[in-house]
C-alpha cells in the first residue's frame, strides 16, 4: 500500500446532453468523497483504489459554460458517477474552459452521443412524456369535472349570488310576498360559504364537495326564479308550482348537508393556517382562530335550515293543500 499523504489524479470519462454533463471518475473502494462545485469550478477528493492503487486522488475541472452549483453524484463498488446539471440547455463544444483537453480526462464512448444524436433523443423522450401525460390523463376518473368545479364556474356563481342580494330587498319592499327572515338566512348562508370558505382557502376550491354545493344551489333557483317570474305577471303552471313547493323537500336537507361537509374540511384548514385569526389586545392577549366561529356556524346551520324547512312547509301546504282538504 502506498502512502496516504501522496495525491494522485484518477481518470475520468465524460458526456453531455444538452441539459446535463455526466462524470464517471474510475475509482474503487471510494471513501469519504469531496465534491463540490465552486464559481464553476469542480473541486474532487476522495480516498479509493486506481490507477496507482489505494491513495488521495484530486481534481479540478474548469467547466466551459455556467452550471448549476448542485450537483448529483453515486458511488458504486467499481466508480464514481457524478451528473452536473447546466444552467442552459445548450450543446458545448468541450468540457473545460481551457483548449486543451486534460490528460485524465477522456470521452465516456458507453454514454457519448454528436449533438444531432442527442436532439433526437431529447424529441424521443419529449415525446415519450407527452404520451405518458396522455395515458395519465386517460385514467383520471371521469368525475374529474367535481374537483375543477370551482375554477370552471366560481365567477358565475360570485355574480348570480351577489345578486341574491335582491332578494332581501323584494322582501322589504313586498314585491314578493316571503317573509324576510328564510330570505336572509338563506342568502348570508350561501354567501358566508362562497365567499369566505371556498373562495378565500385554495385548497377547499379542489374538493369534489364544491360540485355538490353548486349543484343543490342551482338545481333549487331554476325552478324557483321561474315561478316568481310568472307570479309577477299573475300567470300559474300548476306542474311549476308544485315542482317549486315539492323539489326542496329532498335538495333543501341535502345543500345544507353538503355546506356543512365543506365547513367541517375547512376548519382544519383555517385552524393551521390562522387565516381570519385574531388576537385580543392586552391585558387578554389571546388568539382566537376564525376555525372557532366556523363550529359555532356549523351549529348554527342546521338551525336555520330548520327555519327555512318550516317556512318552506308552510308554503307548501298554502299552495298546494293538505290531503284533507283535497279529499274535501
Amino acid at each position: 500500500m502506498q502512502s496516504q499523504s501522496r495525491s494522485l489524479t484518477p481518470h475520468v470519462h465524460w458526456a453531455q446532453r444538452h441539459s446535463e454533463l455526466y462524470l464517471r471518475v474510475e475509482l474503487s473502494d471510494v471513501q469519504s468523497p469531496e465534491i463540490t462545485i465552486t464559481d464553476n469550478v469542480l473541486h474532487f477528493k476522495a480516498q479509493g483504489h486506481g490507477a496507482k492503487g489505494d491513495n488521495v486522488y484530486e481534481f479540478q475541472l474548469a467547466f466551459l459554460e455556467p452550471v448549476m452549483p448542485r450537483l448529483v453524484y453515486k458511488v458504486t463498488q467499481r466508480q464514481l458517477n457524478i451528473t452536473v446539471q447546466k444552467k442552459e440547455s445548450t450543446w458545448w463544444e468541450r468540457l473545460t474552459k481551457q483548449e486543451r483537453r486534460p490528460l485524465f480526462l477522456a470521452p465516456d464512448f458507453d454514454r457519448w452521443l454528436d449533438e444531432s444524436d442527442a436532439e433526437m433523443e431529447l424529441k424521443a423522450k419529449e415525446e415519450e412524456e407527452r404520451i405518458n401525460k396522455i395515458r395519465i390523463e386517460s385514467r383520471v376518473p371521469k368525475d374529474h369535472s367535481f374537483y375543477d368545479t370551482f375554477h370552471t364556474i366560481a365567477d358565475m356563481m360570485y355574480f348570480c349570488q351577489t345578486l341574491a342580494f335582491i332578494e332581501i330587498l323584494n322582501s322589504l319592499v313586498g314585491i314578493v310576498r316571503s317573509p324576510l327572515v328564510p330570505s336572509l338566512l338563506q342568502v348570508l348562508g350561501r354567501n358566508f360559504v362562497l365567499f369566505i370558505v371556498l373562495g378565500n382557502v385554495e385548497e377547499m376550491q379542489s374538493k369534489a364537495v364544491v360540485f355538490f354545493v353548486f349543484y343543490c344551489w342551482s338545481i333549487i333557483e331554476l325552478f324557483r326564479y321561474p315561478f316568481y317570474m310568472l307570479s309577477c305577471i299573475d300567470i300559474e303552471w300548476k306542474l311549476l308550482t308544485w315542482i317549486r313547493y315539492t323539489i326542496w323537500i329532498p335538495l333543501y336537507p341535502l345543500g345544507a348537508l353538503a355546506e356543512a361537509v365543506s365547513l367541517i374540511q375547512a376548519i382544519p384548514i383555517f385552524s393551521e393556517t390562522g387565516k381570519f385569526s385574531f388576537t385580543l389586545p392586552y391585558p387578554m392577549s389571546t388568539t382566537i382562530k376564525f376555525s372557532f366561529f366556523l363550529q359555532i356556524y356549523l351549529v348554527l346551520l342546521f338551525l336555520g335550515l330548520f327555519i327555512n324547512l318550516r317556512h318552506l312547509y308552510k308554503q307548501r301546504r298554502q299552495h298546494l293543500g293538505s290531503k284533507k282538504r283535497k279529499m274535501k
